[in-house]
């Protein structure tokens, strides 16, 4: 599978109560053309990192309707969507309108990704927005169903991307890494969000040797 066809299958998923950001249009916040917007963002990161050296995948749970919900990119909100087109050489337009929304845990992973210079390519288990019935701008798990759809693409992403080793963030991440990593290395670490924050900091600190450049970020 090619980024266009990863792409094409991403777009074609389609599930009750779930927010598709590559085929669906907010009428409240997105921008006329947004779904194409972000779909033409992440084939272009996947072209750039199937030709490139990837550490590792960062597997969270699924997109949330502050952050990959509005920037079609997961773990990352509006206000960090411009830093990652940076690292991967490109420049993107925002797909959604009016005052910037932030996420606190795209906050936290940006504060340590920021000061890493080798390739992490971010992804969900599931990698569309599900929310409760009747309420788009909420959270909820994804169902067996979803994730079944999802771990199939997220199996197709590994054997695209090649990466050295997957980065679990959270429980639900780790089971799903440790069924598809294929002999590849899997790290779970603690979720930053309820309370994990602190763990998952000093395990990424510890992961990728950044004690010296974090302690200069005053998050820290």
């Amino acid at each position: 599978m090619n980024p266009t066809d990863f792409i094409d299958a991403i777009k074609n998923l389609d599930f009750e109560n779930t927010f598709n950001p590559y085929s669906n249009r907010c009428t409240l916040h997105d921008v006329d053309d947004a779904p194409s917007r972000r779909s033409n963002t992440l084939r272009t990161m996947l072209e750039i990192a199937s030709e490139s050296d990837i550490d590792a995948i960062w597997i969270g749970r699924d997109l949330g309707y502050r952050g990959g919900r509005r920037t079609g990119l997961a773990f990352t909100d509006d206000v960090h969507i411009g830093i990652h087109a940076r690292r991967w050489g490109i420049v993107v337009d925002r797909p959604t309108k009016g005052q910037v929304v932030a996420e606190r845990t795209a906050s936290v992973i940006w504060s340590v990704l920021s000061n890493i210079e080798r390739q992490v390519f971010l992804w969900n288990v599931f990698p569309l927005h599900p929310h409760e019935f009747n309420d788009p701008f909420s959270n909820r798990l994804h169902n067996s169903c979803e994730r079944k759809a999802g771990e199939e693409l997220l199996f197709q992403l590994i054997h695209l991307l090649k990466p050295r080793r997957l980065i679990a963030i959270g429980n639900d991440a780790a089971l799903t890494a440790h069924r598809l990593a294929d002999h590849r290395d899997v790290i779970k670490v603690r979720h930053p969000s309820y309370g994990g924050q602190t763990q998952f900091l000093k395990q990424l600190r510890d992961l990728y040797n950044l004690q010296d450049r974090m302690a200069q970020n005053s998050l820290f």
